[in-house]
């Protein structure tokens, strides 16, 4: 029995060590949520069989050993002879010792099962891949994102079971990018359901108000080593403020769009762009104006692709100073 749990258990771990080596090198596409949820199982199966089978056993292995040694020691002494020299606790500890297959298994439930509530219903740890959100969200800044803010919602599945607050005008969200579920992209959210939102000769403007814009000095960005006009912008609804940042020498056409769902609702011409966000759906665009990929390429981003609402920096290896909290 424990010979084939051990085997078992050596092609299970190594099923889970080439999914990673594959993903790894790009031969497959990964999924962490899917992994973690099949770890959480997988591990919570072990340590169940643990708990109730495999400790139990063992432990009467060790009672059984104590009581043989206890038996043989009185017959020993009663006919006058010198007992053996068994270490008695050696080897009870030795038979109450989890095997190896047991360690990577049960062993790692409690740390593995912590690792999937907090990061399927509490706050989720991403790193800043590109520039798009710049000068709010640098490259490698490593973020914390709020799973609950806007719902709890089931893992792998991202069903919403009930709700909580509603995406607001300025909330910097990550989402499933909807071209391809299983990448996370993030941006902010400019345009709520029903909501038509123009960017037109680098100007927006929700609902027919544009938005106020105040400029500010200069970004110089570390990485290009170059300088870049910014401004700050104030949300639809007036309240929320956040920088952004545009580039006089980019033009204002939206080049190369995918036809998306609902691309109907968009008017594209050499000024930009006009969209009428459709009911369960957000219109999303990166800080960067002029360096995103957002919604006026690719869509829409519907109410199921929401993952939460980022707000924090915990860190950034190379510049310390960028951790804290953002608008």
């Amino acid at each position: 029995m424990l010979a084939v749990m051990s085997s078992i258990t050596a092609l299970v771990l190594a099923a889970f060590v080439g999914y990673g080596g594959a993903w790894y090198i790009g031969m497959v596409e990964g999924n962490f949520a899917l992994l973690l949820f099949l770890a959480t199982v997988v591990t919570g199966v072990y340590w169940l069989a643990e708990r109730l089978y495999f400790l139990p056993q063992r432990r009467r292995a060790a009672e059984q050993l104590q009581v043989s040694v206890t038996q043989r020691r009185s017959e020993l002494s009663s006919q006058g002879l010198r007992t053996d020299e068994v270490d008695l606790d050696k080897a009870r500890n030795s038979l109450l010792l989890q095997p190896w297959w047991l360690d990577w298994t049960a062993g790692l439930f409690p740390v593995i099962v912590v690792v999937f509530v907090l990061r399927s219903f509490l706050f989720e740890p991403f790193k800043i891949p590109s520039g798009s959100m710049i000068p709010t969200l640098m490259i490698n800044d490593l973020i914390l994102v709020n799973k609950f803010h806007y719902g709890v919602r089931l893992p792998v599945l991202n069903t919403k079971i009930f709700d909580n607050h509603s995406p607001e005008r300025g909330d910097v969200m990550v989402f499933r990018y909807p071209p391809k579920p299983s990448l996370d992209y993030i941006k902010r959210v400019v345009g709520l359901p029903g909501d038509e939102v123009a960017y037109l000769n680098k100007k927006i403007t929700v609902n027919g108000k544009p938005l106020d814009k105040t400029a500010l000095p200069e970004f110089f960005d570390e990485d290009a080593l170059r300088y870049t006009k910014q401004y700050q912008e104030v949300a639809a609804d007036g309240q929320r403020k956040y920088r952004i940042l545009n580039e006089d020498d980019r033009p204002s056409f939206v080049q190369a769009t995918e036809d998306f769902p609902f691309r109907d609702n968009c008017r594209y011409s050499s000024e930009g762009v006009v969209c009428k966000v459709p009911p369960g759906h957000y219109f999303m665009m990166g800080d960067n104006r002029d360096n995103s990929m957002d919604s006026r390429y690719w869509g829409f981003v519907p109410e199921k692709n929401i993952v939460g609402k980022a707000f924090f920096v915990w860190m950034n290896f190379g510049n310390l100073k960028r951790i804290g909290g953002f608008d």
